[in-house]
């Protein structure tokens, strides 16, 4: 029995591809047609489709294997350990060692005082429009000119890098409470102060701090491919946050969290969740802040963070709005509507969320690099399927 055949339309439909791009493969080999009885159009065999198919969804990416994160059963580990409950016990340079090193030890972060004021001094000029991440990626920028050694990729010099890196650029960042800590205080506390005018109290420390614990890495997120394929080609540490920090700014992914503010915002301040959530819907916009599709039973994070937030208006409608979608959707609530909710409940910006995950994830894309680091080098290389015109 002959193998079915299909049209030109039909294997278009099958590829998700343009007619005139079946048309292409063709002309380069890739497709094999033959003409029908009236000889005007193109028949194709299914099985050389269905072939075809099956390559074209192979990858030349190499597979990632990786020490770090684990997700698995709908939790997230870090080295082994349970995140939610580092983020009750430990704190983020703690996590941060763990990640680069696989040992639980907090050392402090500190930032040499000359690179401290060039990255104060460059980012002054920006405009009052900046946000938070764009004076991250500036001073990261700035911090990687200042390093005459920043090509240096061994492991002590990428962990002595980072630390300093991370205090530089939180303190580089405008104090909203006027309030600059002394030596000696948490990096949670550090970055209290650059985003909100809030008193810092014990319980919003531990909460910030966790938030920094739980976004500290996500296996191979799309920020984190970014910084691995530049770790593969050597760029030195501060292009590896420079590259995550690039793939972070998508309103899909770091950012997600400013778009989750408003919404949270507008059901505390408004007329409720349930008149927020309609304007969404009317609008067609879709609700941020819930589902997760490596947590399809909720996000673990989520869970754990709200669990650290006080008690008060923004936590109840956050709640409330999180059992409203669940009721109707199924989708329950990310890591994003609840570091929307720490950052409103503590009076910082629409954008704190955003500049706390690029903080947090740092540490995450300095451990993927000194994995990276130890494997063959420029090893990313996927083979582009070509679908447009043949050559002439």
């Amino acid at each position: 029995m002959s193998a079915p055949l299909l049209t030109t339309e039909e294997v278009a439909v099958l590829l998700g591809v343009k007619p005139t791009t079946v048309y292409a493969y063709v002309s380069r080999g890739l497709l094999t047609s033959r003409r029908n009885a009236d000889g005007k159009n193109s028949l194709f065999a299914k099985t050389d489709v269905d072939t075809f198919l099956a390559n074209r969804k192979r990858t030349t990416t190499p597979g990632i294997q990786t020490d770090i994160t684990l997700i698995k059963d709908g939790s997230l580990y870090f080295r082994g350990r349970d995140a939610t409950m580092l983020a009750q016990t430990a704190t983020y340079e703690a996590v941060a060692a763990l990640l680069w090193t696989g040992d639980l030890r907090d050392t402090p972060f500190k930032a040499a005082p000359e690179l401290r004021e060039l990255a104060i001094a460059v980012t002054a000029p920006l405009p009052e429009t900046a946000r938070l991440t764009d004076r991250l990626r500036v001073t990261v920028a700035a911090a990687a000119a200042a390093d005459p050694l920043r090509f240096d990729i061994a492991p002590a010099a990428v962990l002595a890098t980072g630390r300093q890196l991370l205090a530089t650029m939180v303190q580089a960042l405008p104090s909203r409470s006027g309030v600059y800590p002394v030596e000696e205080t948490s990096f949670a506390q550090e970055l209290w102060h650059r985003l909100t005018r809030e008193t810092p109290a014990k319980p919003g420390l531990y909460a910030l701090n966790a938030a920094l614990v739980l976004l500290a890495d996500h296996d191979i997120a799309a920020s984190t491919l970014a910084a691995r394929v530049a770790a593969s080609t050597r760029a030195h540490p501060y292009a590896v946050v420079s590259a995550g920090l690039a793939a972070l700014d998508g309103p899909l992914h770091g950012a997600a969290s400013a778009l989750a503010y408003p919404l949270l915002a507008e059901a505390v301040r408004g007329r409720g969740p349930m008149a927020a959530l309609a304007d969404r819907h009317r609008s067609g916009t879709p609700i941020p802040g819930f589902g997760h599709p490596l947590y399809p039973d909720g996000d673990p994070r989520a869970r754990t963070l709200f669990g650290l937030i006080a008690d008060g208006p923004v936590r109840e409608t956050a709640l409330e709005l999180a059992d409203t979608v669940r009721e109707r959707s199924g989708q329950a609530p990310n890591i994003d509507l609840a570091l929307a909710a720490l950052t409103l409940q503590h009076g910082m910006p629409a954008d704190a969320g955003e500049a706390i995950f690029a903080v947090a994830r740092t540490a995450g894309w300095l451990a993927h690099a000194l994995e990276e680091y130890g494997d063959r080098p420029s090893r990313f290389r996927p083979t582009g399927a070509y679908a447009g015109l043949p050559p002439l």
